[in-house]
């Protein structure tokens, strides 16, 4: 996507009211605002300011139960600096097309990014690997469950209230994956949410059914890292506001539905160099390799790869960053529960796609640990974190590869059990020693982790409709 120069603002903007901006918080929503025209040229370069409690409370706007050092009661929930990035211009075209631009959140004072931006934390990653001549690209692929709202009027929050979370109505029945059929429809919401992608710049490659009642899966065109992982959230806008026209309601929780399959996130990552060579290819074929598996990659794969794997326990609550998370990382559900890896090996937590089967320009790593509640940028900012990491310190891959057909199931000798709970997978992300603090540093482990500490806790007080139904007559 060409970057808009700052001289060319005005007269690209010569025709337009208003301007929409809007940031990422930790949870990956869109936190923004609409301002004038003249409001945004007067601040397109030096920022303006912005309330930094959305550092400071939940997805729901309730203020974190402890206070986090980014924004609290005793520094006033202050305001940061709300930097435009002029690269990420695009117009809504479900909005008259109003002029939009994403904006990343620095310090007022020392003008870093702070500690809790998920832009400016996947741009620290990605910096490691530019001081090297490097990059990276990636892909992303997102599940999500449909639900038929009542009428096109009413709002999400209106729709949850007339209907009980399990009693929504799906927008088809059945377990129907890749059908050409089920499409049809709702043909008027299939296609504009495919067509509205390509014109709010975050293009699909490829777009289905999945296998699970109104349930669709989408494969984001690939690209640029940072610039893959700013589509990746505004994919869900684009569904999210689309729907409102069409009376449905997409949900990107990992694990809607118990007994049926849950949403996942799949991230895809590669590494080239300065002319866009892919960097973990293998020139040939390694018929020396310890594991066929690896016969493929470079020597600079394979230690990515290790980084990737010796770090998944510790960067858990970035992967899975909700309670409801975990329903999804259970057995038999071709959901990933170990540290595992393996050559086109679709239950394994790492997949490899590599020569023999793909040309040598795509080859990469599937990550499929990541459900579709997921922030992008700090699944993308933890991916290439922990890979680098085992770049520089050439790490060995820890475990063999699953063979074709072995389950996941947990057990020891299959690589480690990732985290069973958010609870564990916060405790263990905090530790003084995790691979989390060495790779992101103290200040975002802090806050991030303490943001889930809030989860854990609000849920430890809920009552939920299970217990309800299960105790309210036998106790």
């Amino acid at each position: 996507m060409p970057t808009v120069k700052l001289d060319s603002l005005r007269e690209l903007l010569e025709h337009d009211a208003c301007v929409k901006v809007a940031g990422v918080d930790v949870d990956g929503i869109l936190r923004g605002k609409v301002i004038s025209r003249k409001k945004f040229l007067s601040i397109a370069e030096a920022g303006f300011g912005f309330c930094s409690v959305i550092f400071g409370w939940d997805m729901h706007d309730q203020t974190y139960l402890r206070e986090l050092s980014v924004s609290n009661a005793a520094n006033g929930y202050r305001d940061i600096l709300a930097i435009p990035d002029l690269s990420t211009f695009r117009r809504i075209p479900w909005e008259k097309n109003v002029p939009f631009f994403l904006v990343s959140f620095v310090d007022p004072e020392t003008k870093k990014p702070i500690a809790a931006c998920p832009r400016g934390l996947l741009r620290t990653q990605l910096r490691k690997l530019q001081t090297q001549g490097y990059g990276a690209m990636a892909g992303a692929e997102y599940e999500f469950y449909t639900f038929r709202a009542p009428n096109s009027e009413s709002s999400p929050a209106a729709f949850l209230q007339q209907n009980p979370p399990h009693q929504l109505p799906a927008l088809t029945e059945g377990m129907f994956g890749y059908s050409l059929t089920r499409p049809v429809h709702n043909k008027d919401w299939y296609y504009d949410v495919y067509h509205s992608c390509a014109k709010f710049s975050c293009d699909v490659e490829g777009w289905h059914t999945e296998s699970g009642p109104g349930v669709y899966e989408a494969a984001l065109e690939f690209g640029e890292v940072g610039e893959m992982a700013d589509r990746a959230s505004l994919f869900k806008y684009v569904v999210k506001s689309v729907g409102v026209d069409h009376g449905v309601t997409p949900c990107f929780m990992a694990k809607p539905k118990q007994g049926l399959p849950g949403n996942s996130g799949h991230m895809h990552i590669s590494l080239v160099d300065g002319d866009g060579k892919n960097l973990l290819a293998r020139d040939t074929l390694d018929d020396g390799a310890e594991w066929r598996d690896v016969a493929g990659l470079s020597d600079l794969g394979r230690h990515f790869l290790a980084g990737l794997l010796v770090g998944l326990p510790d960067i858990m609550p970035i992967l899975a960053p909700t309670i409801n998370s975990y329903k999804r990382l259970v057995e038999n559900f071709w959901a990933p529960v170990t540290v595992s890896w393996g050559f086109e090996h679709r239950a394994a937590s790492i997949r490899i796609i590599s020569p023999p089967t793909s040309k040598p320009g795509a080859t990469r790593f599937e990550v499929r640990v990541p459900g579709a509640d997921t922030n992008p940028h700090l699944v993308l900012a933890a991916i290439l974190g922990c890979g680098w990491r085992g770049v520089e310190k050439k790490l060995a891959i820890p475990c063999p590869p699953l063979a074709m057909g072995q389950s996941v199931g947990g057990k020891a000798d299959l690589g480690e059990r990732l985290a069973k709970s958010l609870r564990e997978a916060t405790a263990r992300f905090t530790s003084k020693d995790s691979i989390a603090r060495e790779v992101f540093g103290d200040d975002f482990v802090d806050h991030f982790g303490g943001t889930r500490e809030n989860e854990v806790r609000l849920f430890d007080e809920a009552v939920t409709d299970w217990e309800m139904k299960r105790y309210i007559e036998t106790v």
